[in-house]
């Protein structure tokens, strides 16, 4: 591991442009055959009390919690450096910005990741959809909401290193430091356990359901989502140069701020040079959905139905581009990526989603 390790990053800015590109592909590849959607999950549960996708969606946690975990512990990839474990626990924006994210995606036909393999097989649709979500995720990041999601975060959230005993800061917002602290167990603070806990824990529910076990389509499905985002992981984590002129820290799978930094590379491509991981692995998306469309003859140009759906369409793209934001990811960027590293954040935003995704089911209803 130490030799890979060193040639990838000694290499690290093609690395993660190549090696981003073919998870991508294949992520995009898997979710647009198996038809793998965060609120497709929602809807089948809400409209037909089918749970089979939405087992497919916890499977995928399940998978990529346990694999990143032990890519952690072998010292593939430091997760500390990650975004999502810092200890300031910003629990308003997750908790918001899943419900935005949730609601946004009803609104938009599907999360940020459904959009994307769509608008590979053909649909101008969702193209148009992901360009909102990226010009909305900078007008949250810095543009004008930028101060009002700075306020939020300020008012709202909590430094974990600043509580109790200073010689015994809580380090990450992981929810393994978590119950380190509030317990006083060292042993209630090792990842891999935890991970392999609620990972086995998890896989019992998926495959307790009769339904889910005769599906190999949403096995499959599961299986390859959490597998391409812990190979995100073990990409980022062993190509990751502190030296390097633009170091990246350790990520994997996210789909709304690459939407922004897509836009914004491929407008700046000559001062930028090769992209990150992030749009790297968000244009593999769109080409793994295109080859894989093209293969099974599923090509096709779509567009908006009417003034309805556009409006409704691009709405739903804006509160996806702000919620992702405030929430620190998509239904796969904080719904899949970000719970692999056990981050508290990350749940608190797994729930908004799922609220938000079913009020704006109940709310589309009313609409239509």
């Amino acid at each position: 591991m130490t030799m890979l390790k060193d040639l990838l990053s000694q290499h690290s800015e093609i690395s993660l442009a190549i090696g981003g590109l073919v998870i991508g592909a294949v992520f995009g590849a898997i979710t647009l055959r198996t038809n793998f959607c965060t609120m497709g999950a929602l809807s089948d549960i809400h409209n037909f009390g089918d749970w089979r996708r939405f087992r497919a969606w916890m499977l995928a946690i399940a998978v990529a919690m346990l694999v990143t975990q032990a890519l952690a512990a072998a010292g593939a990839v430091d997760l500390a450096r990650s975004m999502y474990l810092a200890p300031r626990l910003g629990w308003a924006g997750n908790i918001i910005g899943g419900l935005l994210m949730g609601f946004g995606m009803v609104f938009a036909g599907g999360c940020p990741s459904r959009n994307l393999v769509r608008a590979g097989s053909g649909d101008l649709r969702s193209l148009i959809v992901l360009a909102v979500i990226g010009i909305f995720a900078f007008v949250a990041l810095g543009g004008l909401l930028g101060p009002l999601r700075s306020a939020l975060d300020q008012a709202t959230a909590i430094d974990l290193g600043a509580i109790g005993d200073p010689t015994r800061a809580i380090a990450t917002q992981g929810m393994d430091a978590l119950l380190s602290a509030a317990s006083g167990t060292p042993a209630l603070g090792r990842p891999l356990l935890i991970a392999s806990i609620a990972s086995a824990g998890l896989a019992i529910y998926c495959f307790a359901n009769a339904a889910f076990r005769r599906s190999p389509v949403h096995i499959l499905s599961g299986i390859g989502v959490g597998l391409c985002v812990a190979a995100g992981w073990a990409l980022t984590g062993l190509a990751f140069d502190e030296m390097a002129t633009r170091p990246q820290a350790p990520i994997s799978l996210t789909f709304v701020r690459p939407a922004g930094d897509t836009l914004d590379w491929l407008q700046r491509y000559t001062a930028l040079g090769l992209p990150g991981f992030g749009v790297a692995s968000l244009v593999g998306a769109i080409g793994g959905a295109f080859l894989t469309a093209l293969a099974r003859g599923k090509l096709g140009l779509q567009t908006f139905a009417d003034k309805g759906d556009t409006l409704r369409c691009l709405s739903g793209a804006a509160l996806m581009g702000i919620g992702g934001v405030l929430a620190m990811g998509c239904t796969i960027g904080q719904g899949i990526t970000g719970i692999s590293t056990l981050a508290a954040g990350a749940l608190l935003a797994i729930v908004g989603m799922i609220a938000g995704g079913f009020w704006g089911l109940r709310t589309l209803e009313r609409i239509l």
